[in-house]
C-alpha cells in the first residue's frame, strides 16, 4: 500500500471508529439513557424569578464550566468580568473540556449531583439540548433582539459570538496559499489538513460543514453540495489528531479552525520562530456559539440568570471581540464597537462574502449525524 492509500485508509478507520462511539451517544441521548433514574428534577419555578443579586453574589465566587476553557473567545477574561459586576473580589473558573454533545450528556447523567452550571455548545446543538429537556424554560432580558433560531425556544440557550470556518497555514512549508475550500482538494495537500473535528459531536465541526455546503452551491436547506465535498475532502485529512504541534512541525500544513483560533494561533507559532497565515477562504459562514444552561444546578439558578444576560451586554461584546470572535449582536447588526475592541480582527475585506445564516431552525445536528455516518463515511 502507498503511503497515500495508507493515510486515506488510516483516516477512514479513525473516524469510523468515531462513528460507534458518536452514534451510540447520540442514541442514549434520544432515549434518554446516562442518567440515573428516579432523581429529583429542579423545579421550572426556580428559574421563574428576576435574579437575587445577593444570592447571585454569593454563587458567582466560582463558576464551573464545561467546553470553555479560559482561552475560548477570551472566556476567561468575560469570566472575570463578570464576577467583578457582582462584587465578587478573587473569583475562579473551573472548566472540563467537552464537544457539545458530551456536555449535553453530562448535563443530564449528573442531573441528581449537578457540577457544571453552564457549558459552551455550537448552535445546532441547542435543540437537541432542548429536546433532552437540560436546559431552563429561562431567557435573559437581552435576549429579546435575538431573532428565532438564534436563542432556545422556551428558554436555556442564547447565541453569544460567532466564528467563521477558516483555516490557518504554515507558511514555511507552503509557498502558495490556497484561498477557497476548494483549493483545499490539490494533490500538494493529500494527507497534510488537520480537521476541524466530528461533525457528530463538534459544533466547529459542523460550522465548517456548512461552510463547505455554502462555498459550493448549497445552503441551509440543501446540505448535498457539502456532503459531496466532505466525501473528498476527508481523504486528504492527516490522521492523528491536529494540534499546534503538528502544524509547526509542518506533520500539517494547515488547521480548519474559526477565525479567532486561528489567529491566536499565528501569534503562538510567532512566538516559536514560525510564519503562519490565516486565511479567510472565500465564501464561508457566521457560526454562532451558544451559552447553554444547566436546568439542573439550582444552587446557581440566580447566577446563571445574570450571567446569561451578561454574555449579551456590551461589555462582554468588547471582551469577545478582543479576542477576535464576533459578538452576535454585531453580527446581526444591532450593536456597534469601538475601534480598540475591533483591533485585533482581520481585515472586512477578507469577509466580504461570508454569510450570515438568517434561520438555523432548519438544521438539525442528529440529521448531520446521519447524513455524515451514511453519505461521507459509507457512500
Amino acid at each position: 500500500m502507498s503511503d497515500t492509500s495508507r493515510r486515506s485508509e488510516l483516516t477512514r478507520r479513525r473516524l469510523l471508529a468515531a462513528s460507534a462511539a458518536a452514534s451510540a451517544a447520540a442514541l442514549a441521548l434520544r432515549l434518554g439513557l446516562g442518567g440515573p433514574s428516579g432523581t429529583a428534577h429542579v423545579q421550572d419555578t426556580d428559574w421563574a424569578a428576576a435574579p437575587d443579586m445577593t444570592k447571585a453574589k454569593e454563587r458567582a465566587a466560582e463558576i464551573v464550566t464545561y467546553g470553555i476553557p479560559d482561552d475560548w473567545a477570551n472566556y476567561g477574561e468575560v469570566f472575570k468580568a463578570f464576577q467583578a459586576s457582582l462584587g465578587v473580589v478573587g473569583g475562579k473558573h473551573t472548566d472540563t473540556d467537552m464537544s457539545s454533545l458530551e456536555e449535553i450528556t453530562k448535563f443530564d447523567a449528573e442531573k441528581s449531583n449537578p457540577v457544571a452550571q453552564v457549558a459552551d455548545i455550537g448552535m445546532l446543538w441547542g435543540r437537541v439540548a432542548e429536546e433532552k429537556a437540560v436546559v431552563p424554560a429561562y431567557l435573559p432580558p437581552n435576549a429579546e433582539s435575538l431573532p428565532e433560531g438564534y436563542k432556545a425556544v422556551d428558554g436555556g440557550w442564547v447565541a453569544t459570538f460567532a466564528g467563521v470556518p477558516a483555516f490557518v497555514v504554515n507558511t514555511d512549508v507552503v509557498t502558495t496559499l490556497p484561498a477557497t475550500w476548494a483549493d483545499l482538494l490539490k494533490p500538494e495537500f493529500k494527507g497534510k489538513i488537520g480537521s476541524a473535528g466530528d461533525p457528530r459531536t463538534s459544533g466547529t465541526a459542523q460550522a465548517t460543514l456548512l461552510a463547505w455546503t455554502y462555498a459550493a452551491g448549497g445552503d441551509s436547506t440543501n446540505l448535498e453540495p457539502g456532503v459531496e465535498f466532505s466525501k473528498q475532502i476527508i481523504q486528504s485529512y492527516n490522521p492523528a489528531d491536529a494540534s499546534l504541534d503538528l502544524l509547526a512541525k509542518g506533520e500539517i500544513v494547515l488547521w480548519m479552525r474559526y477565525d479567532f483560533n486561528c489567529a491566536a494561533a499565528v501569534n503562538e507559532l510567532k512566538e516559536k520562530g514560525i510564519n503562519a497565515q490565516v486565511v479567510i477562504p472565500g465564501v464561508s459562514v457566521y457560526a454562532p456559539s451558544a451559552i447553554m444552561a444547566n436546568r439542573y444546578n439550582a444552587s446557581k439558578v440566580d447566577s446563571t440568570k445574570m450571567l446569561l444576560d451578561y454574555v449579551l451586554g456590551d461589555e462582554a461584546a468588547a471582551l469577545f471581540a478582543k479576542f477576535g470572535a464576533r459578538p452576535i449582536k454585531y453580527v446581526l447588526g444591532q450593536i456597534e464597537l469601538p475601534e480598540e475592541a475591533r483591533a485585533n480582527w482581520l481585515p472586512d475585506e477578507d469577509y466580504a462574502e461570508v454569510v450570515v445564516i438568517e434561520d438555523f431552525t432548519g438544521i438539525d445536528a442528529e440529521a448531520i449525524t446521519t447524513l455524515w455516518d451514511e453519505d461521507v463515511l459509507g457512500g
